[in-house]
């Protein structure tokens, strides 16, 4: 069998994520920290790009590894026209639509810009893989209730591809031809169902759809938010800062990590647990609708993300769902082995990577994730 090295790029807001793969196996794992007051200087994420290309250029040499053995080189996707999940090279298009931010301003951005930058030096392919602008709605799934909004699909597509793909393996079976429901639960919650290898519905777990999570409001009462948001207390912006980042359980419990909640809620007594169960009730809630989309007719559930180390958390879902189907638990996220596979399966002409604008969508995906 052949082997090929793969450098994965995943950027964070202050860290640079990167690996080295042989095939499967990690040959290096190691997070970049960048100075808060460095990044600053730039107008834009955006702008970083070489700066942080360097950087991981510079701590590959230092390692003495040699970049001439790499067969290509693969960045977490950004915020880019709605396109289906798989593996894309990138091209001109790509690159242009993230120097432009024409989806909005997101650190995943810079991945396809750094690992383009990187591999053309080297003359070997860049990609990226499954990022979050997946969109396979069924068109049904797209009808919101109200004319001048659609329903979008914005979720973690590479986690839920992966993982996807690993369960129909563990079934015995091609993910193309299972039906699976796979919650990824995180600081955002997304919930699909995925049939015959695409996501035909999805929550948006970002703009306020589906169960609440750690930081996140999921869905509220509409006529109540529109009160809030008129009522003076709050700009767009600051409106926009509590949906996201200041709700769900850290605004009722004011803790950031859910491990750090379950080791505080062993005794149901206690006042918070009550948050806790509603958010698994929540949860619960959603895979049920899911498996209506379904028609009930369901393969596997699959919890994943970093929710899904608690066993407490896990428990309270299962009495829960546990009659609609088997369920599968495969905690946190591995994004960098995920990219990793995703380019893997093309070097092995398993898959055949595909084009960024092959697809003609002008609907605006989640701007601003």
């Amino acid at each position: 069998m052949s082997r090929y090295r793969i450098l994965v790029i995943n950027p964070r807001s202050l860290v640079t994520e990167i690996a080295l793969y042989e095939n499967q196996v990690p040959i290096i794992i190691e997070d970049l920290h960048h100075d808060s007051e460095k990044l600053r200087e730039f107008s834009s994420i955006v702008s970083q790009y070489k700066f942080r290309t360097n950087e991981i250029l510079l701590y590959l040499v230092d390692k003495g590894i040699n970049l001439s053995k790499l067969a290509a080189v693969c960045g977490r996707g950004g915020l880019l026209k709605p396109i289906d999940g798989g593996t894309y090279l990138i091209n001109a298009a790509m690159r242009n639509d993230l120097l432009g931010q024409t989806r909005g301003e997101h650190p995943s951005n810079l991945g396809a810009l750094i690992a383009y930058e990187i591999a053309e030096h080297l003359e070997i392919p860049s990609y990226i893989v499954d990022p979050v602008v997946v969109d396979e709605m069924d068109n049904i799934a797209k009808i919101s209730g109200y004319p001048k909004i659609t329903r979008k699909s914005v979720f973690h597509a590479l986690n839920h591809k992966a993982t996807g793909r690993r369960a129909a393996m563990e079934l015995g079976k091609k993910y193309e031809k299972v039906k699976l429901i796979i919650a990824h639960l995180g600081d955002g919650i997304t919930i699909g169902a995925h049939s015959n290898g695409k996501v035909i519905d999805v929550n948006n777990g970002l703009n306020g759809e589906g169960p609440f999570s750690m930081e996140r409001s999921g869905t509220l009462p509409h006529g109540d938010l529109v009160d809030l948001c008129y009522s003076g207390e709050f700009t767009y912006k600051e409106m926009k800062q509590q949906l996201l980042y200041y709700s769900g359980v850290m605004a009722y419990l004011d803790k950031p990590r859910s491990l750090q909640i379950e080791e505080e809620l062993q005794n149901p007594d206690n006042p918070n647990y009550l948050i806790f169960e509603a958010l698994a009730y929540q949860v619960a809630k959603e895979i049920g609708s899911a498996s209506t989309v379904l028609f009930g007719k369901v393969d596997a559930i699959i919890l994943t993300g970093e929710l899904a180390f608690s066993n407490l958390f896990v428990k309270l879902i299962m009495e829960r769902v546990s009659w609609i189907a088997d369920i599968m638990v495969y905690p946190g996220e591995n994004e960098r082995q995920s990219l990793a596979e995703g380019v893997l399966r093309v070097l092995r002409k398993e898959e055949i990577p595909k084009e960024y604008g092959d697809r003609e969508e002008c609907e605006d995906n989640g701007k601003g994730v």
